[in-house]
């Protein structure tokens, strides 16, 4: 029995089907099915149910489950703590932000620090979903809440500022009105968010008739003249022919924290790329 081949286990029992597990991991669907195959033969037992809405684990591939777990958790650690000693400008450094925040405001710096360190690869990682750092699924990620796990190490990096938009020319709405009003909103997925929940409460009689987990989509259907959409302003002032609207109050703007596994907290590159982040973003 390999370690490969139980990090195929794992990909396979999260992702749910070959298919995504092969791409979790870049390798091909063929090559997964034939290691897990391996794997089974090699102990005698089935792990996975084939279903038709995926792979599910059998009782035996439950048994195994926390035990790959647990000797992946071992992995990684070898990988953080050696990787976190490396003092050299070189090697991958992996990024994950939403991916509005990405092109906005990560950009500029990325950009500035590549130019400076040409010997790091920077790989941006544009996810609505929040990407591990214990399985090194990202070294350093931008968040909108603060992390709760018990081996990042974070801070608060800045506070984004939201405003309401409309396409420029379009007659402004009265707050606490919105009677012939449509409102571009986030998707079921992030229901209840206060920037959305303003812009209802300030629109009452407004119509809600389009929603994107997008920021950049929400603008340029904004900017397309569908609705009225509550943007961040970095990205708002980036967006051509829209133009702030004043309902009366601001939007409840959103901090930004940044983090990294405290394993990584002496990989150097990690470190010169934080300090320029934080001299140019931290308020």
């Amino acid at each position: 029995m390999e370690w490969s081949d139980l990090r195929i286990f794992l990909a396979i029992a999260r992702e749910g089907t070959l298919g995504a597990a092969a791409r979790k991991l870049a390798q091909t669907q063929p090559t997964m099915g034939r290691r897990l195959r391996v794997l089974e033969d090699a102990l005698g037992h089935k792990l996975f149910q084939r279903t038709k809405d995926g792979f599910v684990l059998t009782n035996e591939g439950s048994t195994l489950l926390g035990h790959a777990e647990r000797m992946e958790g071992e992995a990684l650690a070898i990988e953080r703590r050696l990787v976190g000693q490396t003092q050299q400008l070189e090697g991958l450094l992996r990024i994950t932000s939403s991916d509005w925040f990405g092109a906005h405001i990560l950009t500029p710096v990325l950009a500035e620090f590549s130019i400076l360190h040409p010997q790091v690869k920077i790989e941006l990682l544009t996810d609505a979903r929040f990407l591990s750092l214990s399985r090194r699924e990202a070294d350093v990620a931008f968040r909108i809440r603060p992390f709760d796990e018990p081996d990042v190490v974070s801070r608060k990096l800045l506070h984004m500022r939201y405003g309401a938009y409309l396409r420029r020319g379009i007659a402004h709405p009265m707050a606490g009105d919105g009677t012939g009003s449509a409102l571009l909103a986030l998707d079921a997925a992030f229901a209840g968010v206060p920037d959305d929940s303003w812009l209802q409460t300030m629109l009452p009689k407004a119509r809600t008739v389009f929603r994107s987990n997008s920021r950049d989509v929400q603008a340029k259907m904004c900017a397309h003249g569908v609705g009225i959409a509550v943007l961040p302003i970095p990205l708002a002032d980036a967006t051509a022919g829209i133009e702030r609207i004043d309902l009366g109050t601001e939007p409840p703007g959103r901090d930004t924290w940044v983090g990294y596994h405290r394993d990584l907290r002496r990989l150097a590159r990690l470190r010169t790329l934080l300090d320029l982040v934080i001299a140019r973003l931290a308020n």
